[in-house]
Formats: structure tokens, C-alpha cells, sequence
């Protein structure tokens, strides 16, 4: 007996998740979790990292990642339930080997409150938190996502529409695919000038198929929230490793910019009238 196009769909969809019901198992390090970021590092030392992440064979400089939390980009965010982009920073700069990284975020709160403690002396003489300890930073690496949509494109309705004359599963699976796309910024600031040396765009782009939430309705959307979130932070990250791939490329080349009468003496090119 031949079953229509849809209830046959449907029932080797339900059949499949009766066969799985009820099992699972942990699988650590599974590469289907892992994004562009991947591996680790110590020191000048990483392990795993993304092949196509750019590297440098000396080091430019101490860098620190600084995220304007106030700005809507980073408010957005929470939209997706991500946090902040600087670990991922991080670890992209210290497995280049292009920069040291020194932390300026809310970890300095932690190195701040051990000195405290030093001063108030609550801590053991030998413990060695006295003045000029710290290392400064010679850049800052400030992070922004210009643009995110988490339904680019109109190619699900497209094949939705094919399908709508034989069943709303089908329709409904169709309908549900999704372009997930993210464009990056980067800048590189020069600390003691505050002199912009570097900025690179990045972007990514990611498809998702959402179809098992419109198949078997709430439920099984709900569980489906955590991966299309996580989807879409795959695709940020991406876009982040493309930024900072460009502006090691463009570090790599770098030339200083000079002007006639030097940097900030009001003898630029471009003057206005004066009184």
C-alpha cells in the first residue's frame, strides 16, 4: 500500500526518533561541537588549532581585547544567548603567535583584589604581588559584528512553495531552511598613540535546517532553540577567525602612515580657515 507523500515522510521521521528514544552518550571533543576557534595554546606553544589560522613566525607586541559592552552589537547577544567574544580572541591571538595577549577584562578585577589582599597583608610575604608586576599592553584589539541574520535569503519559502500542493510536512521542512550570515570588524589601536594601525572585516555563512521543530510541533522546536543558537554562534566565531586571519595579513605588510609636520601638530593636509 502506497502512503501519501507526507504521512510517509512523517512516518519514518516518528520511527527514527522511537528508535533513539531514550538513548544517549557524551562524545568529548566531537569535531560536529567544535568551531573555527578549536585547540589550545601556552605560551608560544598550541595544540589543535584550525589550520587555516594565520601565524607569525616572531612576535609583534602584548595585545589587550577590548569589547564596547555598551554598544548594540553586544547587546544583541543575548538575543542568541552568547557571551562575550574576547576567550575566543584570545585564543585565536596567543595560537598565532602574533601577539601576546595581557587581560584588561573582568579577570583584572581578580588580579586587582590579590593585590589588595597583598597590601592589606593578609597575604604571605613570598608571595611576590609588589609593584611592577604587570605588563602593559602595547595594542588593543576591538572587536564589533556589523551585521548578523539569522534568516538571510528567501530559499526556504521558495521550496516551500514546490512542495505546498503535497502536504504541510513537506512544506513545512522546506520551509524551515535557513541561511545564517555574520560580517566582523576588527581594529587594531596602538595604545600609547591611540593611532588606529590595523582594521579588517571578516564575515561567515552557515546553513541550517530547522525542519524537525515544524514536523513534530513545540517540543521538539524547544530542544532545537539551544542548536539553532548554537548555529548561529558557530557562524560569529567563523566570521571572528576571518577578521583576525585579515588583520594578521595586513600587520604582516604593515607600513607607518606619515604626515607632513608630524602626527598631530595641526599641520595635516587637510586645513580649515582660520580666523
Amino acid at each position: 500500500m502506497n502512503l501519501p507523500f507526507n504521512k510517509k515522510l512523517l512516518g519514518i521521521l516518528a520511527a527514527s526518533l522511537l528508535t533513539t528514544a531514550g538513548c544517549s552518550s557524551m562524545d568529548m571533543g566531537s569535531e560536529k561541537a567544535k568551531t573555527t576557534a578549536t585547540g589550545s595554546a601556552a605560551g608560544s606553544h598550541s595544540e589543535g588549532a584550525n589550520a587555516g589560522l594565520e601565524r607569525c613566525d616572531k612576535t609583534l607586541g602584548t595585545m589587550a581585547i577590548v569589547e564596547d559592552t555598551d554598544s548594540a552589537w553586544y547587546r544583541t547577544l543575548n538575543e542568541y544567548k552568547l557571551g562575550s567574544t574576547a576567550p575566543v580572541l584570545k585564543l585565536l591571538a596567543q595560537q598565532s603567535n602574533c601577539f601576546v595577549v595581557v587581560e584588561r577584562g573582568k579577570a583584572m578585577n581578580n588580579m586587582m583584589r590579590e593585590r589588595e589582599l597583598a597590601q592589606s597583608g593578609e597575604l604571605r610575604k613570598q608571595s611576590n604581588f609588589g609593584k611592577g608586576q604587570m605588563v602593559s599592553a602595547d595594542y588593543s584589539l576591538n572587536p564589533s559584528i556589523t551585521f548578523s541574520n539569522t534568516n538571510a535569503g528567501g530559499l526556504g519559502g521558495a521550496i516551500g512553495g514546490l512542495f505546498r500542493g503535497r502536504g504541510g510536512v513537506a512544506a513545512g521542512v522546506a520551509a524551515n531552511v535557513n541561511f545564517k550570515e555574520a560580517s566582523t570588524l576588527l581594529t587594531l589601536i596602538d595604545n600609547r598613540s591611540g593611532v588606529q594601525l590595523a582594521a579588517a572585516e571578516g564575515s561567515a555563512r552557515n546553513t541550517d535546517f530547522g525542519a524537525m521543530g515544524s514536523v513534530f510541533g513545540s517540543r521538539a522546536g524547544a530542544s532545537l532553540g539551544g542548536y539553532s543558537n548554537t548555529a548561529e554562534g558557530k557562524v560569529i566565531v567563523a566570521a571572528l577567525t576571518d577578521s583576525f586571519n585579515n588583520i594578521v595579513r595586513a600587520v604582516r605588510q604593515y607600513k607607518a602612515q606619515n604626515v607632513k609636520g608630524g602626527l598631530g601638530t595641526g599641520k595635516g593636509g587637510l586645513q580649515v580657515q582660520q580666523d
